[in-house]
This record gives C-alpha cells, structure tokens and sequence, in this order.
C-alpha cells in the first residue's frame, strides 16, 4: 500500500492560457496509505484524468506524484505497481474463474501454493468459490465483473488499486451487493482504493473520504456526513442529495436579512457581513410555517409529488422554486395553495462567490 501525494496540473493542450484550458487545474491533495476514496462528479470534470495520473498512464503536463514520498511522475503503472479495474470487464474468457484471480501473481512467479492461498481468499470474499472451475466466457455480466474486480485485489503488495466506474455494467439490483463486498474487502484487506463514479449513492456509500470534482477542480474533500450538512461550495449543494441544495438570492443588512422582498431577522447566533449571499438549504430541513411566522417567507405550492415514504413539495418563493420534504404525519397543501416555509435555523447555510461562508 501507498501514500499518494498529488501537487500537479493538467492539460491536453499544449500552451493553456485560461482555466477552460485544463483537465485538471492546479491541485494539491494526498490519499493516506489504507483509504478509501471516491472521485465524484458530472462527466468531464477531470476524474479519469486524475485516476490516469495516479496510474501512470497519463503524465501531468506540470507537478509532481508522489508514493510514500518517493517522486514518480514519470513511472510506469508497472514501476508504481498499480491494480486498475475498468468500466468494462477485463478477463481472459478462455481461462476458469480461478486461473485467471491467479494470472497476476503467475507473471510476478509467486509460489504456486501461495497462489492457490490467496486465489482462495479473494473468491471467497467475492463468493465466487463455487465457480472457480468455471470458464469465464459462460458467466454473467456481474459475475465477469467481479473477476475483473478480483484480478485489482488479488496482488497483496500492491501500492494501490484504482477503480473507473467499475459497476457501470451492472444491473442496479446487484449493483449493492458488490458495493457492501467492495466495503467488506476493504476493511479486511486494508488496501488503498481510489473510486471513479458519477453517482453519488455509490460514492457516499462506499468511500471514507469522497472528492467532490466540477470543471477540473476538486471542491470539497470530506465524508459523506460533511459533504451533506456542510458542502463548502455551491456546486457540492446542488450536486449531493436528491434533490440537492434549494438556494435563495439574500442580502444581509445588519440583523437582518431580505430574501425575495421580505426582511427576515437574522439566525440567532449569526453575523453576516453587510453584502449579497446564497442562502442554502436542504429540502429535509426546510419546514411548513403558520402564517405569518417571525423567519418565515410566503410562498405559492406548485407541485406536490408522493413518494412512498414522503411527499415532495415544490413551491414557488418570488422567482425561485424550492423543495421541500415533509413526512408522512404532515397534511400535504394543493397545488396552488399558499404557504409560508421556514427556511433559517442551525442547517442553513450562507455563500459568498459560491464558497461557504465560515
């Protein structure tokens, strides 16, 4: 295993003048020997790029990588001793389950009877001991899947292993179980893993630590808790939950506030500096209000959507909509109907520039 120390930028072209130039803007980050990360975003945020750096199949255009200190910017995959598991599985479909968990260790001449030891451990805790004899060519696309994961997990030396949106082809029934073992194969195993996704359930429930990344930069680096109850950028609002962040246009005015033509008083607790914010504030913890409530806004129900477990809500605030998420025991308003919505208290929070403010 390996701590990896990032200080680079990159870009695909060959003299960038501006931000738009780069892949990857200049960052400076550092996966710790033994975690679990997650690399999140939208496409083309730089994730890829990122993981390619860390492989050694992409050279940073600037900077440095680092492993356990010692400078390997310019090392090969094979000179890092990377595990790296693809979108689409990598398998040999005329091999068994078994012979190909022991193709890596083959090619570094380990002990057969070692081989045998840890071929047994890996499919074991991928339950695939069943199907060792099998030829991979008959198996299904999950089962293929977890040979390619496998063959990243077999090697117990290895620095790191870096997964690319691996459960991609997966059904979304299955996707969970192999979630829950790529979880349990960690806490035993103890490797550094370093996983690519765009969805956010895979990312929050497997990392320790996720990476939020938007247009080449990484915004917010933090735990799923973290990222939740205080995203430290907009975008990290609006990208995290389902639905994200509701934002409101706000200007602060002493002890108080004005949000879409009414002045509110400000949290109590709280000081702004005089000067325009976005107010930010999860659709769980904006509330229905008795007409006429100190703190307050006045708002027109647009929507009401039933969900099952909750109910939906979408009401209009001035020119903004806003969701909101009321439990079971709440009388849902109609379409229409006005309301008041309680949207200060200790979850809100207030941006500057787009960036959290302390």
């Amino acid at each position: 295993m390996a701590r990896i120390d990032l200080d680079l930028a990159h870009s695909y072209k060959v003299n960038p003048q501006e931000d738009a130039d780069y892949a990857l803007l200049p960052l400076q980050m550092t996966f710790d020997d033994g975690g679990a990360y997650a690399l999140l975003g939208p496409s083309g945020c730089g994730k890829t790029t990122m993981l390619n750096v860390i492989s050694g199949l992409l050279a940073p255009s600037q900077g440095t990588v680092k492993f356990n200190g010692r400078d390997m910017t310019h090392a090969t995959p094979q000179e890092r001793n990377i595990a790296q598991v693809f979108q689409f599985p990598v398998i040999y479909d005329t091999m068994t389950v078994a012979e190909n968990l022991a193709f890596p260790l083959r090619n570094r001449k380990m002990p057969e009877d070692q081989i045998k030891k840890r071929v047994g451990q890996i499919a074991e805790m991928l339950e695939m001991s069943g199907q060792l004899n099998q030829r991979a060519a008959g198996l299904a696309a999950d089962a293929k899947q977890k040979i390619s994961l496998g063959r990243g997990l077999v090697r117990p030396d290895v620095s790191a292993v870096l997964f690319d949106e691996p459960l991609t082809v997966i059904d979304p029934h299955l996707k969970w179980q192999l979630r829950r073992k790529l979880k349990q194969i960690h806490h035993e195993l103890k490797l550094t893993l370093i996983y690519v996704t765009h969805d956010q359930v895979e990312a929050l429930t497997f990392a320790q630590q996720v990476v939020v990344m938007t247009r080449g930069r990484a915004v917010q680096i933090g735990s799923a808790d973290a990222l939740f109850e205080r995203p430290q950028h907009t975008f990290v609002g609006h990208f995290i939950g389902s639905p994200g962040m509701n934002f409101l246009l706000a200007r602060a005015t002493g002890d108080s506030l004005e949000i879409a033509g009414c002045t509110l008083p400000m949290p109590t607790g709280r000081e702004l500096p005089p000067g325009n914010y976005k107010l930010g504030i999860r659709p769980e913890y904006v509330t229905l209000a008795a007409s006429g409530t100190a703190g307050g806004l006045p708002a027109t129900v647009t929507r009401a959507q039933d969900i099952g477990t909750h109910t939906m809500l979408t009401a209009r605030v001035g020119e903004t909509s806003v969701k909101v998420r009321l439990q079971p025991e709440v009388a849902v308003p109609r379409a229409g109907e006005g309301v008041w919505l309680q949207v200060l208290g200790l979850h809100t929070c207030f941006y500057a520039n787009e960036e959290l403010v302390a």
